[in-house]
Parts: structure tokens; sequence; C-alpha cells
């Protein structure tokens, strides 16, 4: 039972914990999406809520305090930019914890921590290939343009070789006779 146990402490004195807290709370803000085992995912998960709830008003006392669990200064500017803002209308429930099942080897359970408005890369990629798509009839046709001009430079270079060799054997044929 689970009777007044505020946290799991996941076999780890508190400086490692900390740490560990820390370092995992900056990988997921940093890459929206962290894999993890579900224990360490569920205790890191608190500390991100609430960092995260920090972040939707952006003052200097909110940065100095979240600035004591994520130490990179991109990653900070990052959750008060970017996700702090985006977060601004949800009342909590920033994250997802979505269960992968048992790793090998050592039977861990294993969890994937996203944020919840997190899309995925494949999406992004669609996208992108979707405006090389519509950018390409533009580049087909300059490229269509440039071979054409091509095969017209090389067609009168082969012209004018040839009219050079057969000026020669007119020379050789005018000396023989």
């Amino acid at each position: 039972m689970k009777h007044k146990n505020g946290f799991n402490p996941l076999s780890r004195n508190a400086s490692h914990r900390r740490a560990m807290h820390r370092n995992m709370v900056t990988s997921l803000f940093k890459f929206e999406r962290v894999t993890t085992t579900q224990p360490k995912a569920l205790e890191v998960r608190r500390t991100a809520e609430k960092l995260i709830t920090r972040a939707k008003v952006d003052t200097v006392h909110n940065r100095r305090q979240v600035a004591r669990f994520v130490q990179d200064e991109a990653v900070l500017a990052k959750l008060f930019t970017d996700i702090g803002p985006r977060m601004k209308d949800r009342a909590g429930g920033y994250t997802r914890v979505l269960k992968l099942g048992f790793r090998e080897g050592d039977a861990a359970e294993v969890a994937i921590l996203e944020l919840v408005d997190y899309q995925l890369e494949s999406a992004d990629k669609e996208d992108k290939k979707a405006k090389k798509s519509a950018d390409k009839p533009a580049v087909e046709k300059k490229a269509t343009a440039s071979k054409a001009g091509a095969t017209k430079k090389s067609a009168g270079e082969k012209k004018a070789p040839a009219a050079k060799k057969s000026a020669p054997k007119k020379a050789a044929e005018a000396g023989e006779e």
C-alpha cells in the first residue's frame, strides 16, 4: 500500500535523484519526448508539470525558480517562449505517459513521456514532401529550359569542328590536283 509515501525514491539517494530529475526534465523540454522506465516517467512527470505551470507566466521570479531545475539556457528560453504559451489554455495535464511494454534484458517496464501537443516527425516530413512537390514543377521547368539550351550549344559546337575538318580535306584535295 502507498500510505503517506509522497514520492518514489527510485532506489537513489537525494542528490542522484535530483540530478536525474534535472536531466530528464531538460531532455523532455528539449526534445518534447523521452523514452525511459515507467516509474521514472511517472516521477519526472510531476516535476515537469510544475515547471510548465510556472512557465505559463513569464516573470523574472518564475524564470529563476525554473532555472533551478533547467540549467540549459536554450531549453529555458524554449520553455518560456514556446512551450509555456502553447499550454496557456490548459488547466493541467501537460504530459502523457505511453506504455511500451517490457525491455529486453532486465524486463523493466518502458514508457514514453511526452508533451500532450507533441507532433510526430513523420507528419513534418510529409509536410516537407508536399512543399517540395509543389516547388518541383517550377524547378523542372528551369531544368528543362537549361537542358534545351545546353543541347543547342552542343549541337552548334559539333557543327563547327565538322566544318573545320572538311576545310583541311578540301585543301588536301586541292593540293593533290
